[in-house]
């Protein structure tokens, strides 16, 4: 499935890069897995980077006081992803210094804003409505990542598809 994604946006600056959800236990086969289509395995655990979801940033008030909240206590070499759904969250995240930003559910259009608006400022990924019959006009926008679950994934049937053992 990666590989077809990869094949899909070839040619453009976007990369295919599986999110952190996958089945449980499978976790380091899927990785691999996706790593092997072509792809990124982006994070493997809550470990690896900071990421400020949409629930954090309604706890913390705003995006603005979920990142001064978190950023005080990352390390020096930490980087800090946080999930926009708007542009007001969006120039909220670019402001507050996010290295990378997630437009979550957004259309062609307003990705295509959000692209422009980031201007090479930061990381954008795009997660939520990425199908292997959008990936090619989303990753026309200019990003550099585009967001699937490597869960959603199912297993091929080798015989099926006539390969060889």
């Amino acid at each position: 499935m990666t590989a077809r994604f990869v094949a899909e946006t070839e040619g453009t600056k976007a990369r295919i890069a599986a999110t952190r959800k996958t089945t449980p236990g499978l976790r380091a086969l899927e990785k691999s897995a996706v790593v092997h289509g072509g792809g990124l395995p982006h994070r493997f655990g809550l470990f690896d980077a900071a990421m400020i979801k949409d629930n954090h940033a309604r706890a913390a008030g705003s995006v603005a006081a979920a990142v001064a909240a978190v950023r005080g206590s990352l390390g020096h070499v930490h980087g800090l992803e946080v999930e926009v759904d708007d542009i007001a969250q969006l120039d909220e995240a670019l402001a507050a210094g996010a290295t990378v930003v997630l437009l979550d559910n957004m259309d062609l259009e307003q990705v295509r804003a959000a692209v422009a608006r980031v201007a090479g400022r930061a990381i954008v990924e795009v997660s939520g409505g990425v199908t292997l019959e959008r990936v090619r006009e989303l990753a026309a926008t200019g990003r550099r990542a585009l967001g699937r679950r490597a869960h959603d994934a199912q297993p091929l049937d080798r015989h099926r598809l006539d390969l060889e053992p």
